[in-house]
């Protein structure tokens, strides 16, 4: 399937967005139709972008639009991982809450805690999934 060159534009904008925090414009552009599950070449939506780049308005934004937590990328991450990775309090316990798994993906996201010795993050993912069961 051939892209034309503006819908590419439109997907690099939407990439930038999430990857910048921009909650407000990009939740316009969703709102108008741009789907909440575009990827990257490299499997990344934008939850997993967002929560990477430690934008936790844009992550709210992201999971109200149902975006999915639990979606991997291409290396098997998924925004949790990503969120944990970059130490995000407030993405963490929003992807949580929206039913994100500690246990998904390779590296998951408890696994991502460990590896990376985050040891508050390790008790937020713990400390959910304690209340879970």
């Amino acid at each position: 399937m051939q892209i034309d060159d503006e819908a590419l534009e439109l997907a690099h904008r939407m990439f930038d967005l999430a990857r910048g925090g921009e909650t407000g414009r990009l939740a316009g552009y969703l709102d108008a139709g741009v789907p909440v599950e575009i990827t990257d070449p490299k499997g990344d939506t934008l939850l997993i972008l967002a929560a990477y780049h430690g934008h936790p308005d844009t992550v709210a934004a992201l999971l109200a639009r149902d975006a999915d937590p639990n979606r991997v990328n291409d290396r098997g991450q998924t925004a949790l991982a990503a969120a944990t990775f970059a130490q995000s309090e407030a993405s963490v316990t929003a992807l949580l809450d929206a039913g994100g798994d500690p246990s998904a993906g390779s590296p998951s996201a408890l696994g991502a805690a460990e590896h990376f010795d985050l040891p508050r993050m390790r008790e937020l993912l713990r400390e959910h999934r304690a209340a879970g069961s």
